[in-house]
């Protein structure tokens, strides 16, 4: 009898509906980050769409590989997601083959979640006021200036190295293990420059404390008020966009993903996350499956792979 019972409260258990305890959002960077942000933007949303609490892990280094791994290697129950952008997802591959996984075959893409330029931000001692006073003082001292960045390979490195290609000047590359601790370098003088993620540079740039000579797009956007495109600042041919998109195991049950792909379009939708990432200059910028997300990734891995063999970035 005893045993009996136990297989049918174990039964009932099994039986439970997804999701029946908190779900785990893996963050590749420290707090303070644009991955951070945009995690913690999600985070409450998210857990009233779904019924459950999210929590977020943070797990830094190696240019976010560390956490895409840990998801990758851990339960396909859903209860574990990363947020990721197409640094680990489709950059980490190309520079580091040896990884010990393939993001686009051991992840299954859920959704896009957002997407915004980057900024090239500056520290006001540098004495330059826009792009093209940047490149005049560049191609004066090359390789005299540090640019920071969140990572060797990461997309603030590569929108720096096409920069450096476009515009003919040299810089010494400085990586670090977030955006927001390269962002402090520049802060702090021990850096003169960055490519960094809206979240990470803007309210420093808001604050007087860092310049803003250009966005990555090619025109101005209203998302970063006041700040030139790429084409207004003097370099026409440049451009480059960066996203984040939530990820699970492979392996996990169609229908898990296609709950959190339900309950992510769900926050997508809610206002409050719209004017939350506004204010750090990005957008909400969903997938219509997760089919669609995958088809996008597609495409997109060959930008990136253009980049990455442009660039040269080997593994640190």
């Amino acid at each position: 009898m005893k045993a009996i019972l136990f297989f049918l409260f174990a039964a009932q258990a099994f039986a439970q509906p997804y999701p029946s305890k908190p779900v785990r959002l893996v963050v590749g960077f420290p707090p303070g980050g644009a991955a951070d942000f945009v995690a913690r933007a999600f985070q409450e949303p998210l857990g009233r769409a779904l019924g459950q609490p999210i929590v977020v892990d943070n797990r830094p280094g190696a240019g976010s590989s560390i956490a895409a791994e840990h998801v990758a290697k851990g339960a396909a129950d859903g209860y574990t997601l990363l947020i990721a952008s197409p640094s680990s997802i489709l950059v980490n591959p190309l520079i580091s083959p040896k990884a010990g996984f393939q993001p686009l075959k051991d992840l299954v893409p859920v959704s896009k979640v957002s997407s915004s330029p980057l900024i090239l931000a500056v520290n006001p001692g540098v004495g330059v006021t826009n792009l093209r006073e940047l490149i005049s003082l560049l191609k004066k001292n090359p390789g005299k200036l540090n640019f920071a960045t969140s990572g060797n390979g990461s997309a603030p490195h590569l929108s720096a190295v096409l920069f450096m290609r476009l515009a003919g000047v040299e810089m010494v590359h400085v990586p670090y293990k977030g955006g927001a601790p390269s962002v402090q370098s520049v802060l702090a003088g021990d850096t003169q420059l960055a490519f960094a993620t809206p979240p990470s540079v803007l309210p420093l740039v808001q604050a007087g404390r860092l310049r803003a000579l250009a966005v990555t797009s090619r025109n101005a956007t209203p998302l970063v008020p006041g700040v030139p495109g790429m084409t207004e600042a003097g370099l026409p041919d440049y451009e480059i966009s960066f996203w984040y998109g939530f990820f699970v195991p492979a392996g996990t049950p169609a229908d898990v993903v296609k709950k959190l792909f339900a309950a992510t379009e769900q926050a997508l939708k809610l206002p409050e996350i719209a004017k939350t990432l506004a204010r750090e200059g990005t957008e909400t910028s969903g997938s219509t499956s997760p089919e669609g997300f995958g088809a996008f990734l597609v495409q997109d891995a060959k930008l990136w792979e253009r980049l990455v063999r442009e660039s040269g970035a080997r593994a640190d």
